[in-house]
């Protein structure tokens, strides 16, 4: 089955490591496209949250992630075209080399994976500043490691003068894969990184506006536009048709009733979630807050429209300025982001904290994620948070990093024991538990363990899930608004 946009243009644009450019070529490339008139739908492989938001501000449209571990391969076209609803042409950010996937999984979610699923042509982004009749040594490998990867051609960034140019395209000739352009050395289009990669485009302001405008004028300067548009119209239509939340919740399995009232025990695991007829909506949508802001960008658009398509009215709020929850809030949803960066500034709303705290107290339903654990615990680095987890949380010289195949071993208002979801882990703090909650989520690699806590309605976890994969703890979650 197709959809009308299941032939949309679309590109990807991949590397052979991080740090070859790939973030300046799409972005650019993104916010050009859209400066010529094009609507342009905005993506990235993988778990990443920040690229995308580089990307919304390039391209106006929400950045959507593409990933075949937090999903399935099955999901990436539909998801895909969900976004690309409408848009003249597509750009997909790679991840890391274009070869590279979820350790010790083969091919699974590697930027060659999605590029097949999408059939879309890849653009070969070189950091060619230390290599001149190598690079097309590096071009042939990549061209053919795998046959069913189209590399459609080449950008060579990074590059030092016109004779170090000439040398590389006389390279890249000879191995019959067209330079698509050339981009020089230009430290205006660096962005600043931190700790758990680059800033945030919600914590730059103007600044990033000057940075998207300085890569797309770079990339319209030194690449060849009309060949890149011409390579996009070349993909063809994929087999399937696009996602659609209320569709995907209408398939998803249900949640199991009854529910249970505040304050009562949790129930013993249970795979109720899998059985069951599916209960009536009632009328009246419930409103769920959703924490956004500088302190807490990390979230996928399609959570949201679940959880809209759910029942939910879908209220956002920042922490850092809201001194109090949106009004009739029955659900608080707090995803990730950097609050270890914010930890004064959130601190110092005593308001804000005390809603939160009462919201969660009075077993209205609350899913945290990363930096959502880390806002609800007692204290950040020495901080008073919002003291709904007996708990404290603190920076770390340790990154804790990778996909995680997990499953709920505590019934909450998100997903019932026993629900298998995938996820993954991305921080630099650590979060001593006190006593009294029970585990959310248990773990089988790198090491078996038990992850985050599960209390009244809350559940709140270091892992990042995407909800696409298992719909149903959207209408969970909203069905719990209504009936806590």
């Amino acid at each position: 089955m197709t959809s009308p946009d299941s032939g949309v243009p679309r590109l990807v644009i991949a590397a052979p490591s991080s740090g070859s450019g790939k973030t300046t070529v799409a972005t650019g490339l993104m916010a050009a496209l859209t400066g010529r008139g094009l609507a342009v739908s905005p993506h990235k492989v993988g778990p990443d949250y920040i690229d995308p938001g580089y990307h919304a501000l390039a391209t106006g449209r929400v950045g959507r992630n593409l990933d075949a571990y937090l999903c399935g391969p099955e999901l990436v076209g539909p998801l895909f075209l969900h976004g690309a609803r409408g848009c003249d042409i597509a750009v997909v950010e790679g991840v890391m080399g274009l070869y590279d996937g979820a350790a010790g999984e083969g091919e699974l979610a590697s930027t060659a994976q999605v590029a097949k699923l999408l059939r879309a042509p890849v653009v070969l982004v070189v950091d060619a500043s230390s290599q001149s009749r190598s690079v097309a040594a590096l071009v042939h490998g990549f061209v053919s490691w795998d046959p069913e990867v189209r590399i459609g051609g080449v950008i060579l960034n990074k590059v030092a003068s016109d004779r170090h140019e000439g040398l590389l395209r006389e390279a890249v000739d000879s191995v019959g894969v067209p330079v698509l352009g050339v981009l020089r050395r230009a430290a205006r289009v660096e962005t600043p990184s931190r700790h758990l990669g680059l800033v945030p485009v919600a914590e730059r302001g103007a600044e990033a506006v000057e940075a998207v405008a300085a890569m797309a004028a770079q990339v319209t300067d030194g690449c060849d536009l009309e060949a890149l548009v011409a390579l996009a119209r070349g993909a063809g239509a994929l087999p399937c048709a696009a996602w659609d939340p209320g569709e995907a919740l209408v398939s998803s399995p249900p949640p199991p009733l009854p529910v249970p009232s505040p304050g009562a025990a949790a129930p013993g695991p249970s795979l109720s979630v899998l059985d069951g007829p599916r209960p009536q909506t009632p009328d009246g949508l419930k409103r769920v807050a959703v924490a956004g802001g500088a302190a807490f960008t990390f979230s996928y658009a399609e959570h949201t429209e679940l959880l809209a398509a759910a029942g939910a009215e879908v209220v956002t709020f920042d922490p850092l300025r809201d001194e109090e929850l949106p009004e009739g809030t029955a659900g608080l949803v707090i995803g990730g982001g950097f609050p270890e960066v914010y930890a004064s500034e959130l601190s110092a709303n005593e308001g804000l904290r005390k809603s939160v705290a009462e919201l969660a107290l009075s077993g209205a339903p609350v899913a945290a994620e990363c930096a959502g654990l880390l806002y609800l615990c007692r204290e950040l680095d020495g901080l008073p948070m919002c003291g709904v987890l007996d708990a404290s949380a603190r920076m770390s010289e340790r990154l804790t990093l990778g996909y995680r195949d997990a499953v709920a071993v505590s019934d909450s208002a998100l997903a019932g024991a026993g629900t298998r979801m995938r996820g993954h882990e991305f921080h630099r703090t650590v979060v001593e538990p006190g006593a009294g909650a029970a585990p959310a989520w248990g773990m089988r690699a790198p090491v078996r363990r038990v992850e985050g806590f599960v209390e009244r309605g809350v559940h709140a976890s270091y892992l990042h899930t995407h909800w696409a994969a298992e719909p149903g703890v959207a209408r969970r979650f909203v069905e719990r608004c209504r009936t806590s």
